[in-house]
């Protein structure tokens, strides 16, 4: 691999960095042992979490090994938020999630060799912890007038909200995880997104006042942005989600296929591992054949490997090719089609009726004499076959796995219906 500086600069990872060349010595005469961490705040990690992760991923790749901190003590109080205070959750709920995430991080890390990973967990510093301790052994080492200049916590003490004090002391916490994390591990760098950079940064401070010969860097990764002003991470029905059954992989593989053009070529260089050599002919072919979405249809089916599997992937794939056609709507299993009905306009009846006022109530037309229309050009068809009678009749036999049918207009126009019990 090239210089794991240059690489992060070329897929567009590095946005801040307390000093990029001593970073890129410190890498050259590594190896360095670094982390990041994920607050449990959720059952799931998310999109914006996985940048983060795979970062880590790279820069382990490079040589370099990485420390996953899942913090069973920042999770219980939550990183300051723009606009409002956190729910808190209950303790059991947070050791849940605790373990939770640890699944979905382990697998995208490599735990052996001389690099190997290693997971952590912020509880194990912080719970037989006193107060007065605390407050004497690293409050004392932070500066109010400095905590109060952080992005998140002025943000919040000019809002109508204003900010408690555990919200406040959150950063104190984070500051001393890079503590912690220097004397058990020689751990000397702290990596994070560009919006955390207050929360980093407060690791290196209270490293260099507490050891004044320590050598200790920062990395934030840029915030992502779509081209067309919405939230990177979000589609309609909500946040992307790591975990399947809070986002479905037929879902997940589908926000990748429906990256637009504009986007794909960030998202390749953040996202994928493919060579600088092959990302770049993805690119062209995004703008000579920009129809074809060769770029959108790899990221999708490497990212949903590397999250999901490639049985899961398979399984999506298919289902994508039959739903359009391209394979056979009966071989998909149960769960797969479900999946990817969700993510179509679908209704559900107790019982089925004439093909026309199927297509009519889903909204595949406007109007029972639109479809009696469509079926008489040819272009109605359900579970794939075409239907070529203006009086058809959907049946129970119809149904796949007993439950659903697929309807579509012409090439590309998706329905579904569901029979449920009356």
């Amino acid at each position: 691999m090239t210089d794991i500086v240059d690489e992060l600069k070329w897929r567009g990872l590095i946005a801040l960095s307390t000093d990029e060349d001593a970073l890129r010595k410190a890498f050259t005469d590594g190896p360095v042992t670094f982390y990041c961490g994920f607050d449990p705040t959720a059952p799931s990690l998310h999109l914006g979490n996985l940048v983060q992760i795979l970062t880590m991923r790279r820069i382990q790749q490079a040589g370099h090994r990485p420390l996953g901190l899942v913090g069973g003590a920042t999770g219980l109080i939550g990183d300051p938020k723009p606009t409002a205070e956190r729910t808190l959750n209950a303790p059991e709920i947070v050791a849940q999630w605790v373990e939770r995430l640890r699944a979905q991080i382990e697998p995208l890390l490599d735990f052996e060799g001389p690099n190997a990973a290693v997971m952590v967990n912020n509880l194990d510093w912080t719970q037989g912890l006193s107060a007065i301790e605390f407050l004497r052994d690293i409050g004392k080492h932070f500066r109010v007038n400095k905590m109060i200049a952080k992005e998140a916590v002025s943000r919040r003490l000019n809002s109508d909200a204003g900010i408690s004090y555990t919200e406040f002391s959150y950063q104190i916490l984070q500051g001393m995880d890079f503590l912690e994390l220097y004397r058990r591990y020689g751990c000397t760098l702290q990596t994070g997104g560009s919006d955390q950079w207050g929360n980093l940064t407060s690791g290196t401070d209270l490293i260099h006042r507490v050891e004044p010969d320590a050598v200790v860097h920062a990395l934030g990764t840029p915030l992502i942005t779509k081209a067309d002003g919405t939230k990177f991470g979000k589609t309609e029905s909500g946040t992307v989600w790591l975990d399947p059954e809070m986002t479905t992989p037929y879902a997940f593989y589908q926000f990748w296929v429906n990256a637009d053009d504009r986007d794909v070529s960030k998202f390749l260089r953040i996202f994928s591992f493919r060579s600088r050599e092959e990302i770049e002919e993805l690119e062209r072919q995004t703008e000579e054949r920009p129809q074809a979405r060769a770029a959108q249809r790899a990221l999708a089916e490497e990212l949903t490997t590397l999250v999901h599997g490639a049985d899961q992937t398979a399984a999506v794939i298919a289902a994508s090719k039959a739903l359009f056609g391209q394979g056979e709507l009966a071989e998909l299993d149960g769960r797969t089609l479900a999946a990817a009905l969700s993510e179509v306009p679908h209704i559900q009846v107790t019982e089925l009726g004439p093909v026309v006022d199927l297509f009519a109530e889903v909204g595949l037309v406007a109007s029972k004499s639109a479809a009696r229309r469509t079926v008489k050009e040819g272009g109605a068809y359900v579970n794939n076959v075409k239907v070529t009678a203006e009086d058809s009749v959907a049946g129970r036999e119809d149904l796949l796995h007993e439950r659903w049918l697929v309807l579509r207009r012409g090439k590309k126009n998706l329905a579904a219906v569901e029979v449920v019990a009356g």
